[in-house]
C-alpha cells in the first residue's frame, strides 16, 4: 500500500478522533505555521483559509483531491471558495469524511500505472480446432466452434503481480459475432515454498459485466499472481485485441484522480484529464507521446503553467495509434477538446495544442479542426506513411510499431497504403485556414523517423498566413529528449506570457 500524504487544517486533529487508513502520512496544521513545500495527495479543510494559505495550497495540492467539511461556509470566505472551485473540491458530511479517512484514502495514491497484454502474450487452448490468425499487434482472430459450455479458449502468459490490498482495473478489447458468448476469469495464485500453489480467490465476469471496466481487490493479505483466461461458447468469429490492467482508484479517476475515459462502439478508449487551473486563457492541451506504460504524460509541466490544461492519452496497439481512427473515434476526441473550451468560455485563439514525438501528430491533426493560437511541438512527426515505410530499413530494431498503425488503418503495408496515410494528413492540413496560428517546433536534425517534418511544414505553410519558427538539435529522434523538453517548456512559458498574460494586463481583462 502506497503512502498518501494528507494535510488537514482545522481546530481538531481528525487522525486522533477518527479511524484513519494505515496508508496515510498525516500532517495536521492548526495555525499553518510549519508546512513543508511538497505536494499533498489529499487536503482536508475544517475551517476557512486566509489569502496566504490559499497561495500555498493552490501550489502544493492537486485538483479533485480537496475535501471541505460541511461545517465550513463556502460562500462566506472568498479564499476558501476560490480554492474549492479551482481544485474541483468536494464538500463532505461527517459520514462521508469517515468513509474517506478509513476506506478511500488508498485510492489517492501518488503516480499511476497501466499496461497491456498484447496478442503476443496470448496462448490459444490446444483443444480449439478452428482457425487462428495473428495480426501483428492488432489482434488474434479465432473462428470456429467453441462448444456448448463456456470453455477456456485463450489465456494470457506472464502472470500479473498482485500486491497486498491492491485493486486492479481490467478492460478487454475485443470484437465478436453475436453467435459467440464470452466470459473473463481471473484467478489469484499464492505460493509458499515447498507446497502446491493456493487459489484463494477466483473472479468470473460475464459478457454484460465486461461492458464496463471490472475491478478486483486483493483481500487475502498476501502477495499473489493473477492468471487470466477467456472462456467462450457458440460458433463464429472472435477477435481478441488486448487485455488492459491498471492500478485502480475504484471510481475516483482513470490513472489520476479526476481522469476520465471515452469509449467507442469498438471498445477503443480515449483518456483525458482536465485541470481548470486559474480559469484564464490559454487552455493548454498536451497529447501524450508513444508509451507502452499507460497513463498521462506532461502532468507536472502543464500544472506548473498555472493555466487550465487538458491531457490526452490513448493505449491502442503497442504505444498508441497516433490519435487517428474511425469517424466515431476522431469525433469523440474532437468533442472532448470542444467541450472543455466551451466549459471555460474560450475561443479557438485561446487554445494551445502541444505534444512531443507521437503527440505532435495529435496536436497537428486536431489542430486542423480547432485552429488554435499555437501548435507547439517537440520532435514532430507528420508523414506517417513514410515513417512506417522507413521502419523497414531506418528503424529495423522494431522500437516502434508504425507498420502496425499503417496496417490497422488501411489493411496493407504497400505503397498505396503509404500514400493514403500521408495524404490523409496533408490533404487535411492543406485545406485548413492557418491564418493567425503559430507553429513552434524543436526538431532533430538527423531524425530517422521523419527527418523532413520541419521542412515539410514550412513548405506547406508558405502561403498559408501562419507563423512558423523552429530550433534544430543534432541527433536522431531520441538522442536529446532533455534538450527538446527544455526548449519546449521555455517556449510554452514565453508564449503564455506574451500572448495571454501581458495582453490581459494591458486590457484589464478578468475572468
Amino acid at each position: 500500500m502506497e503512502t498518501v500524504r494528507v494535510l488537514q487544517l482545522g481546530t481538531e486533529n481528525f487522525s486522533e478522533l477518527l479511524p484513519v487508513s494505515k496508508c496515510a502520512e498525516w500532517y495536521y496544521e492548526p495555525d499553518f505555521s510549519q508546512l513543508p513545500k511538497r505536494d499533498f495527495e489529499v487536503v482536508i479543510l475544517d475551517r476557512e483559509i486566509t489569502g496566504d494559505e490559499f497561495d500555498y495550497l493552490v501550489q502544493f495540492m492537486k485538483a479533485y483531491c480537496l475535501f471541505i467539511t460541511d461545517q465550513v461556509p463556502l460562500r462566506k470566505n472568498e479564499a476558501t471558495q476560490q480554492l474549492f472551485v479551482r481544485k474541483m473540491g468536494k464538500q463532505v458530511s461527517t459520514k462521508e469524511l469517515r468513509i474517506l479517512l478509513e476506506e478511500e484514502l488508498p485510492d489517492y495514491f501518488p503516480g499511476s500505472y497501466g499496461e497491456k497484454y498484447e496478442p503476443k502474450n496470448i496462448a490459444v487452448a490446444q483443444g480449439f480446432k478452428g482457425n487462428v490468425s495473428w495480426r501483428g499487434l492488432e489482434s488474434v482472430e479465432l473462428e470456429g466452434d467453441y462448444g456448448n459450455g463456456l470453455n477456456q479458449i485463450i489465456c494470457w502468459r506472464n502472470n500479473i503481480p498482485f500486491a497486498e490490498d491492491q485493486s486492479l482495473d481490467f478492460w478487454l478489447e475485443y470484437e465478436k459475432d453475436d453467435t459467440v458468448e464470452i466470459s473473463l476469469e481471473i484467478s489469484v495464485l499464492q505460493f509458499t515454498y515447498g507446497t502446491d500453489p493456493q487459489i484463494p480467490d477466483v473472479w468470473k465476469f460475464s459478457e454484460r459485466e465486461l461492458d464496463d471496466v471490472v475491478c478486483i481487490t486483493n483481500s487475502t493479505g498476501k502477495i499473489g499472481y493473477l492468471f487470466v483466461s477467456l472462456k467462450a461458447r457458440g460458433k463464429g468469429r472472435l477477435s481478441v485485441v488486448a487485455l488492459h490492467n491498471r492500478y485502480s482508484r475504484r471510481g475516483k479517476g482513470i490513472f489520476l484522480p479526476g481522469g476520465k475515459r471515452r469509449v467507442t462502439s469498438k471498445r477503443e478508449e480515449i483518456f483525458y484529464y482536465f485541470d481548470p487551473g486559474n480559469f484564464k486563457p490559454p487552455l493548454n492541451v498536451y497529447f501524450s507521446g508513444y508509451k507502452t506504460q499507460q497513463g498521462f504524460e506532461g502532468y507536472n509541466m502543464m500544472r506548473g503553467m498555472q493555466h487550465p490544461f487538458l491531457l490526452i492519452a490513448e493505449a491502442r496497439l503497442e504505444g498508441g495509434n497516433i490519435y487517428i481512427g474511425s469517424e466515431e473515434y476522431e469525433s469523440a476526441l474532437e468533442n472532448i477538446l470542444r467541450e472543455h473550451m466551451k466549459k471555460l468560455g474560450f475561443k479557438n485563439s485561446d487554445v494551445i495544442l502541444s505534444g512531443i514525438s507521437m503527440g505532435t501528430f495529435g496536436a497537428l491533426y486536431y489542430g486542423c479542426k480547432i485552429r488554435p493560437n499555437t501548435i507547439l511541438m517537440g520532435k514532430p512527426l507528420a508523414s506517417f506513411g513514410d515513417i512506417a515505410d522507413n521502419e523497414r530499413l531506418k528503424t529495423p530494431d522494431g522500437s516502434h510499431s508504425w507498420l502496425d498503425v499503417l496496417h490497422k488503418e488501411y489493411g496493407s503495408l504497400g505503397r498505396g497504403a503509404v500514400k493514403q496515410m500521408n495524404d490523409r494528413f496533408w490533404d487535411l492540413f492543406d485545406n485548413t485556414d492557418w491564418s493567425g496560428t503559430r507553429f513552434a517546433v524543436a526538431y532533430m536534425i538527423e531524425d530517422e523517423l521523419d527527418g523532413n517534418a520541419y521542412e515539410n511544414l514550412q513548405s506547406h505553410l508558405k502561403d498559408a498566413g501562419a507563423r512558423i519558427y523552429g530550433k534544430g538539435l543534432h541527433g536522431r529522434h531520441n538522442d536529446d529528449t532533455r534538450g527538446v523538453v527544455r526548449w519546449f517548456a521555455s517556449q510554452y512559458r514565453e508564449i503564455i506570457a506574451r500572448d495571454f498574460d501581458s495582453r490581459r494586463k494591458k486590457t484589464g481583462r478578468r475572468r
